[in-house]
């Protein structure tokens, strides 16, 4: 029952999404008591992100593979006209994506292994006489602890109660994921760079071989008609959810038009259409901090981690990478403080500094963010078809240049 006053712990972590759990769980592993706090009753209920990991997490981070799909090694670019593609495939898996929610699940048994107390249906509220304030649903809860993590995402508690940086520039996505129809399919990421559908972002399908994921996100003042309205238009004729090459290297036979991944969408068969809406597996949707890491994510009493600490690419929105690189920094510098009794330590945790190595990011970010026409984005893509342009285009997909090492 989460009442009353709690024991004291050295550390508690707010939000059990994947930064959370990872901070929360190696923090346990060095021998401190923690306690982590999450508003959801259950972690296999809401899932926000598209979940795909790239190349240099798989290398890096032991993820259960039972919860990973397919390798993609193949990634398409379209213009506002789905017309003459840019196709980059890959020699090496560059991304595989996450079962999230029973992921979190397993993560959370590690976490639990580890020795970290997970509450449940527990909202943060802030501090108060010198603890922090959990509401659940049996009342109020107060538990003092050295320091406090927020990990609870884009519009952070915890960010405004240490009085550390929140994020300003944000986007907003919707998803809809479906069981994939067809097997025999070249794994790929699609993506369409159209202002209508995605202002300032993408548009996507990725369609592993095993789900389909059919996506928009852009800024969420330039939607004149709704998100979900721009999600049901690109759901009605987006690409990749047929005409996707076989492992033979030929086109697909669905009894239409469809053709091979380097030429038009005419015959591309809307989500509603290739899997039916009974298949549905589930929505998904959320704000997306594309700003960049903020400066302030640490104060004497605690610190910032994944979201909450704006720890997204600010170009491509990825941030499983991110949130896992740093949580990591933030482990080492709280078990650093713990352990020689110095708040001072976690000065470490400079986000001003980290920042400063995205500044190419972050000008492309401001590029991408003016693309308000068609033929502007029909441009860009046809830029990306010259050597120049598919070089810069691989560079940024499939290198390993997701997030510093601090």
């Amino acid at each position: 029952m989460l009442t009353g006053r709690l024991p004291a712990t050295d550390v508690l972590v707010v939000g059990a999404g994947l930064a959370g759990l990872h901070t929360a769980t190696q923090l346990a592993r060095r021998g401190h008591d923690v306690v982590l706090a999450e508003r959801r009753t259950r972690l296999d209920g809401t899932v926000r992100t598209t979940g795909i990991f790239v190349r240099r997490t798989l290398e890096d981070f032991d993820l259960p593979p039972e919860h990973l799909g397919p390798a993609i090694r193949r990634m398409v670019l379209y213009p506002p006209s789905h017309r003459r593609p840019v196709v980059l495939d890959s020699a090496r898996d560059e991304y595989r994506v996450g079962d999230m929610a029973p992921l979190y699940v397993t993560q959370a048994r590690a976490a639990a292994a580890a020795g970290v107390r997970l509450l449940l249906g527990a909202r943060y509220a802030g501090r108060h006489g010198g603890h922090h304030v959990l509401h659940g649903p049996d009342g109020p809860a107060r538990v003092r602890a050295r320091f406090v993590v927020g990990a609870d995402g884009a519009r952070s508690a915890v960010a405004r109660e240490l009085d550390l940086d929140r994020n300003t520039e944000l986007l907003v996505g919707a998803e809809e994921v479906y069981p994939a129809p067809r097997r025999d399919v070249v794994p790929a990421f699609h993506c369409v760079v159209d202002p209508r559908l995605a202002p300032g972002y993408l548009a996507w399908v990725l369609d592993d071989g095993e789900h389909v994921h059919v996506g928009v996100a852009g800024y969420a003042d330039r939607y004149p008609r709704g998100m979900r309205q721009a999600l049901r238009e690109f759901a009605a004729s987006a690409p990749g959810l047929v005409g996707v090459a076989r492992p033979d290297g030929g086109p697909r036979d669905d009894g239409g038009t469809a053709t091979g991944a380097g030429g038009t969408a005419a015959g591309a068969v809307g989500a509603a259409d290739s899997v039916g809406a009974a298949d549905q597996v589930e929505r998904r949707g959320g704000p997306i901090p594309v700003g960049g890491l903020l400066r302030r994510i640490a104060s004497p009493h605690g610190l910032l981690v994944g979201d909450a600490a704006g720890a997204v690419s600010p170009l491509t929105a990825g941030g499983l990478d991110p949130c896992l690189r740093l949580s990591e920094h933030a482990v080492d510098v709280l078990d650093a403080a713990l352990r020689t009794g110095r708040r001072d330590a976690l000065r470490r945790y400079d986000g001003a500094a980290l920042r400063a190595r995205f500044r190419g990011r972050l000008t492309m970010r401001r590029g991408l963010s003016m693309v308000r026409t068609p033929a502007v984005a029909t441009a860009g893509v046809a830029l990306l078809r010259t050597p120049p342009g598919r070089a810069a285009a691989r560079r940024i997909l499939f290198g390993s240049g997701s997030f510093p090492d601090p």
